[in-house]
This record gives structure tokens, sequence and C-alpha cells, in this order.
């Protein structure tokens, strides 16, 4: 029994759209968005951030680090496809790597 609910194939595009342009679609189940850093010590101080996040949501994505460069590959492995904690969760990815005001 699964409390995560799959986004229907046909919203899936509406909910891409709510995300920042670089995330995509791999093996037609998962969203997967690469961000680029400066340097490595960027690049893990800003996998510690959302690590600490998806921690906070109990919803852990495939992280992989090297240098000047973080890989997300989010999906609920539960249900064998995108449900709406995937989506929250690239949400506030992306709200990691929006400048404060």
């Amino acid at each position: 029994m699964s409390e995560y609910v799959r986004v229907p194939a046909h919203e899936i595009p509406t909910r891409l759209g709510e995300l920042n342009g670089d995330w995509h679609i791999v093996r037609g189940h998962e969203l997967e968005r690469e961000i680029r850093f400066p340097d490595f010590a960027s690049a893990l101080a800003f996998t510690n951030a959302a690590g600490a996040i998806a921690e906070e949501m109990n919803h852990h994505p495939d992280i992989l680090v090297g240098w000047g460069k973080v890989r997300f590959t989010i999906w609920t492995h539960a249900i064998g496809g995108l449900s709406e904690h995937d989506f929250a969760l690239a949400k506030k990815i992306d709200a990691l790597t929006r400048p404060s005001s």
C-alpha cells in the first residue's frame, strides 16, 4: 500500500511546465535536471542544501555530484512513476537556484 498517487500521464507536461525549463522526463517516468557550478565545493554545498530538503520531505532523489555539476533524478519508486511529491521536491530544488530577494 502506497501513500503516493501517480500523476496521470496527460498531466505531466503541465506539471513539467511549472518547473525550471532544465527539467526533463527520462525513461518515461523520471524527472531529471543537471545544474552547473563553478567548482566542486559549490556543487557539494548545493547538494547538501537539497539533501536537507529531501530529508525534511522524506523523499529522496538520486543525486550525482561531479566537478561543477549536480544531477538530480526524481521519481517515486513505490509507484514506479511520478507523484505529486516528485514535482514538489523539484520545485524546492528550483527555489534553491533562485537568488534571494
